[in-house]
């Protein structure tokens, strides 16, 4: 092959390689900054609670295109949950969809506060028949942790007993 049909080969090469490196480069739909707020909680974490007693691991990943925060709770007794987190762009809100192997069922929504903190909340109605309002906060602890406080309220949000106080460690 000569010098002058090995150039073209190339330049043509090139020119089709052109459209795939645009199309690689090209944000994903949820790419904005809104979807990035809850990346602090993304990897692989041992979780204690206020004594420091290991009471489970959690992994936390991005799935289906980066669009949904994808959590998987391993409590140290055995118990398991799940939950999917996505910045909803019609609201302006995350919201969370939580279910467990103990049949609970959590919807919260919520957004960062004026602290750079996480706060999703939801209601629940007890077996007594009254409005529980649940309300988790995460933020960014030292050393790259989270923290994460779960409490609920029974009357209207006036008072607030925690449920769960844990702190996430990543795992290396």
């Amino acid at each position: 092959m000569n010098a002058r049909c090995r150039f073209v080969t190339v330049l043509a090469c090139i020119v089709a390689l052109i459209p795939m490196a645009a199309e690689s480069q090209q944000p994903t739909a949820c790419s904005a900054s809104p979807y990035r707020q809850f990346d602090f909680w993304l990897g692989d974490w041992e979780v204690k609670n206020e004594q420091g007693t290991v009471v489970g691991t959690n992994t936390i990943r991005k799935i289906l295109n980066g669009c949904v925060l994808h959590e998987q709770w391993r409590a140290a007794d055995g118990g398991s949950g799940q939950s999917h987190n996505i910045y909803n762009l019609q609201t302006g809100k995350w919201h969370q969809s939580w279910v467990d192997d103990n049949g609970q069922l959590l919807l919260l929504d919520g957004g960062l506060d004026d602290q750079g903190r996480m706060v999703l909340r939801g209601e629940t109605v007890s077996e007594g028949g009254a409005t529980v309002i649940d309300e988790i906060i995460w933020e960014q602890a030292e050393g790259g942790g989270v923290r994460q406080i779960w409490r609920k309220s029974t009357d209207g949000g006036a008072n607030w007993r925690v449920v769960f106080n844990g702190l996430y460690t990543k795992v290396r």
